[in-house]
């Protein structure tokens, strides 16, 4: 059986269950159209800082913050387009904006539907009319995030997209990854350097990105909690984040379309013509052993 429901909290937040596999998703729409939990038979999948999450002027850190029309950060958060300079903030303004629940249906999943659309807010950063839909689809242990992008505007609009999941860990130390790339970059020092399947977790922070994949999956064990983390994603996904802090119960795999800056150095860019749509997908799979 499998339902959706509304509670009122301090945001509206959508409920989506099935109940046969006691899954058990939760979406914010107005609140950057964020997935905040992911419970199945009584785990926790994500991590979720809810005190952070309570106050709207920081961003949230946890869940899955989507990531639009920009992965990671600009060059002084700027970039030009016909001659302009506009300021764009680290991600993007996707995570920040309400999204408005244009669907939802229950009959052999619970899905749900959410849309942003351009505004003048938008348009004073982001020069470009957009609608951008997500569909969230659960069933049993697998979430697919289903997504749509469409150009409004009468120029090509160019754009990265991506995700920013926030897993819940017990012991970093103790991670097996399976990430389809033999290298990876530093984002602080630049330095590439090949990547042996483990990370360095005594350092204060690891930031990293995994480019030139050799296919469509990745995966995280956690031995502590016994779960298998798949991540599986459609071809214009050409680099993988991994980043995490130390003394936080968390580790984020973030696939996204082009790597940070791309809005400059226009590497995997995505240019929509006028008029065109362009669809994606991601889908996450839990497995407990």
């Amino acid at each position: 059986m499998f339902e959706i429901v509304r509670s009122q909290d301090q945001y509206e937040t959508y409920i989506l269950t099935d109940h046969n596999a006691q899954s058990r998703l939760e979406v914010v729409p107005e609140r950057g159209g964020i997935v905040t939990r992911w419970n199945i038979q009584g785990h926790e999948i994500f991590y979720l800082d809810a005190e952070r999450f309570k106050d709207p002027n920081l961003s949230v850190r946890g869940g899955i913050p989507i990531l639009f029309p920009i992965c990671g950060n600009l060059v002084n958060d700027t970039y030009t387009y016909l001659g302009k300079d506009y300021t764009l903030k680290q991600h993007g303004f996707a995570r920040n904006l309400p999204w408005q629940v244009t669907d939802s249906a229950t009959n052999d999943m619970a899905v749900l539907t959410l849309t942003l659309k351009s505004n003048d807010q938008t348009r004073s950063v982001y020069p470009f009319d957009f609608e951008v839909t997500f569909t969230y689809r659960l069933k049993g242990n697998t979430l697919d995030i289903d997504q749509r992008y469409t150009n409004h505007s009468a120029e090509p609009m160019p754009f990265s997209t991506g995700f920013h999941p926030y897993f819940l860990t017990s012991d970093k130390t103790k991670l097996e990854f399976d990430i389809p790339a033999s290298e990876y970059q530093e984002k602080q020092t630049q330095a590439v350097h090949p990547f042996t399947g483990s990370f360095d977790f005594s350092c204060d922070e690891i930031d990293v990105a995994f480019g030139q994949l050799s296919n469509n999956t990745a995966s995280v064990t956690d031995p502590e909690r016994g779960l298998a983390i798949a991540l599986t994603y459609t071809d214009v996904f050409s680099t993988l984040v991994f980043w995490t802090v130390q003394g936080k119960d968390f580790y984020c795999l973030e696939p996204w379309s082009a790597p940070r800056n791309a809005l400059n150095t226009g590497e995997n860019l995505t240019h929509l013509a006028p008029g065109e749509s362009s669809e994606t997908s991601v889908r996450l799979t839990a497995k407990f052993f």
